[in-house]
């Protein structure tokens, strides 16, 4: 699985941190409560399988170099 890292905006981390917490680990930008959108989400595991992916998941936490 290729490199990834979080977020360097430390505000951001801990907002998005706080979101899972209160969802139980769903990521908080997203309104259905389902396993794709269970932290890390299927849409960013899918993007950091893509080789030529480079850029944040939905949420902004976690960033694919």
């Amino acid at each position: 699985m290729a490199a990834f890292r979080l977020n360097e905006d430390k505000e951001m981390v801990k907002t998005i941190r706080e979101g899972l917490k209160r969802t139980g680990g769903y990521c908080p930008c997203r309104l259905e409560r389902t396993e794709e959108n269970k932290c890390i989400c299927q849409e960013f595991r899918e993007q950091v399988a893509d080789p030529n992916f480079k850029g944040y998941c939905h949420c902004m936490l976690y960033y694919k170099d």
